[in-house]
C-alpha cells in the first residue's frame, strides 16, 4: 500500500510550523499507524532528513502516550481505538492522510506531533489520590461495594489520560478526562476523605491551565478510546455542587 502523508512539521515551540507532504510506500496492511510512521522515519533518516517526532510508549492501547489528529479525527477514524492500535488496512491504497498534533492552548506543541500534556498531570496532582493509610494490602472483600457501583468506578478508571477529548472538543475542554478521574474516587468508600476538596482543587487547576469549558458537543465521547461516557460529566457537576454546598 502507498500513501501520501500530509504531516504537521514544527521544529520547536517557537517555530510557526507548516504542513509537509511525505511518501509512505510499500506499507503492509497489517502495520499499525505508528509502525507506518516508523517506516517513513527510517527512509527520512536514510536520506539525511529529520524524522517525524511523535509520542508513543506501550503501543498496546494502554498507556495513553500516543495521539494525533488523523484526517480531522483524534486517534483516527475507528471508534474506541488508540492511534497505536489503528491499522493501515482501514485506509485505502493511495489515500492522502492528514496528520496533526492535538490542538489546544493547554497542549503547546513541542515538536511535530508531540505536545506538552503536562496540564493533565497537574490536574491529577491536584487531587487524584487518597491519603488513607491502609498498611498492607487489604482483603478484597473487607469493604463490600455493590457491583453496579464497582462497575461504574471501573468504567471511570478506564480513562488513560491521552487527551483526545481535549483535542476533539471545540472548546478544548478536559471535562471528560476530569470527570472520569473525579468519579473513580468519588464512587468508592476509599475516596470519601478528600471527596469535596478533591473536586474543587482539580477543577481549579483545570481552569487555571487554559482549558475551555464544556458545552456538551459530545465530540469527546465520540473519540474516547476507552468509551468514557458523558454521564460522568454530570457526575462531576453534581460533585462540584455538593462540595460547594458542604463548604
Amino acid at each position: 500500500m502507498n500513501f501520501t502523508l500530509r504531516v504537521w512539521r514544527q521544529k520547536d515551540a517557537s517555530d510557526p510550523g507548516r504542513m509537509v507532504d511525505h511518501r509512505a510506500d510499500g506499507i503492509i496492511p497489517d502495520m499499525s499507524f505508528l509502525e507506518m510512521l516508523d517506516v517513513v522515519n527510517q527512509k527520512l533518516i536514510e536520506k539525511g532528513e529529520e524524522p517525524i517526532a511523535f509520542d508513543h510508549d506501550c503501543r498496546e492501547g494502554i498507556c495513553g502516550c500516543c495521539g494525533a489528529v488523523v484526517n480531522g479525527t483524534a486517534h483516527g477514524p475507528l471508534p474506541a481505538t488508540t492511534l497505536c492500535q489503528l491499522y493501515m488496512r482501514h485506509f485505502r491504497d493511495g489515500d492522502v492522510i492528514t496528520i496533526e498534533p492535538w490542538r489546544a492552548k493547554a497542549f503547546p506543541v513541542l515538536r511535530d506531533l508531540c505536545v506538552d500534556r503536562g496540564a493533565l498531570d497537574r490536574i491529577m496532582y491536584a487531587g487524584g489520590y487518597i491519603t488513607v493509610r491502609t498498611g498492607s494490602a487489604a482483603e478484597a472483600n473487607a469493604i463490600p461495594i455493590p457491583k453496579p457501583i464497582a462497575d461504574r468506578a471501573m468504567d471511570a478508571a478506564a480513562c488513560i489520560g491521552c487527551g483526545a477529548c481535549v483535542a476533539a472538543c471545540p472548546n478544548a475542554s478536559p471535562m471528560l478526562f476530569l470527570s472520569a478521574k473525579v468519579s473513580q474516587y468519588a464512587l468508592l468508600p476509599q475516596g470519601q476523605p478528600e471527596r469535596e476538596l478533591r473536586v474543587k482543587k482539580m477543577v481549579a487547576v483545570a481552569e487555571a491551565s487554559g482549558f475551555g469549558a464544556c458545552s456538551v458537543h459530545a465530540e469527546c465521547e465520540g473519540v474516547c478510546p476507552k468509551n468514557i461516557k458523558l454521564t460522568f460529566i454530570s457526575k462531576l457537576n453534581r460533585e462540584l455542587i455538593r462540595a460547594h454546598l458542604k463548604s
